[in-house]
């Protein structure tokens, strides 16, 4: 049994969210003229029915985008910004961080600002949104942009038709400022550490998918059972899921285990594929865009990742 972790909660206000995918994209129609595959054998087993993918441009540019997205919707004073975290796993370098990138892309190289990259995999998104809350809290900083950004076509075997027809290239973003009104936010982070690995990207992509599927749901339903746990939380008091883009029957297995009604969960995989820390922020936009004065209420993230790595955060609107 998972020993449920001490309440703690913090107050963190979400003000704005932007995304960016590039304008390339891969059918499966496109695929079926690469590898030994089809649009239905895809679809059946996946739920994807197209991805983007880059031609020139990095994952720096992609973050730049979705940040710039972001920070034009709210009209935003980047003065105010003084953290900037990218989560991914597909970084232009091994150093320096795709977050110091970012930082001079937005002309904010001369401004003191704590700039550095989080790797969690699929997971990084919830990882980094859980750092910047915590550093937000702590009275020494005001506003944090967060960034999961990926470029997975550079590292998919496109001979490997079980893993190429999965992965997707984008970022998604958002501003959080610290808050004295009650914006309450949990989290919950965890990791397996592995000496057999079920997923590494190294030259390419290498995935276990038996082995992964069936962790995944196990994640998905720990996670998201912890953080209703800790926050005394119920099905009607969650406004939605949104999971990490991996695979659609993951998601959809996972909210039988869990008895929870799928329409509860946000899914967007069909036309972007898994672009793993870049999934939930770049779902989490599209759902914010979809709603009309959500204040007060509460979404929940749930990811799972190489490492092996998972978590769950709850946020309020």
């Amino acid at each position: 049994m998972v020993k449920m972790k001490r309440k703690n909660i913090n107050n963190i206000k979400i003000i704005s969210t932007g995304h960016y995918t590039p304008p390339g994209t891969l059918s499966n129609f496109d695929l079926e003229k690469i590898v030994d595959t089809s649009d239905e054998w895809i679809y059946s087993r996946t739920g994807i029915k197209s991805r983007h993918i880059v031609y020139d441009e990095k994952t720096s540019d992609l973050a730049y985008h979705a940040a710039r997205n972001a920070i034009g919707k709210a009209n935003y004073d980047m003065s105010k910004i003084d953290i900037i975290l990218v989560a991914t796993c597909t970084g232009d370098y091994n150093s320096p961080s795709v977050a110091c990138k970012v930082q001079a892309l937005l002309g904010l190289d001369r401004q003191d600002i704590a700039c550095f990259d989080v790797n969690a995999a699929c997971s990084g998104f919830i990882y980094a949104l859980c750092i910047a809350s915590q550093m937000l809290n702590s009275n020494r900083y005001f506003s944090a942009l967060v960034i999961g950004a990926e470029t997975l076509s550079l590292y998919t075997d496109y001979q490997d038709r079980s893993t190429c027809v999965l992965f997707g290239d984008g970022a998604g973003a958002v501003i959080l400022e610290n808050t004295e009104e009650h914006k309450a936010a949990d989290f919950y982070l965890s990791a397996k550490g592995e000496m057999d690995l079920s997923i590494v990207i190294n030259d390419k992509i290498w995935m276990d998918g038996r082995k992964i599927y069936q962790f995944a749901v196990k994640a998905i339903e720990q996670s998201i059972n912890i953080i209703m746990h800790n926050n005394e939380l119920i099905e009607s008091d969650i406004l939605a899921i949104i999971p990490h883009q991996a695979n659609l029957r993951i998601i959809e297995k996972a909210a039988q285990v869990l008895n929870i009604d799928i329409n509860k969960f946000y899914i967007n995989i069909e036309k972007y594929g898994n672009t793993s820390a870049a999934s939930i922020p770049i779902a989490f936009d599209e759902f914010m865009s979809t709603l009309y004065n959500p204040n007060g209420k509460k979404v929940i993230f749930v990811a799972f990742g190489a490492g092996l790595t998972w978590g769950a955060a709850m946020l309020t609107l």
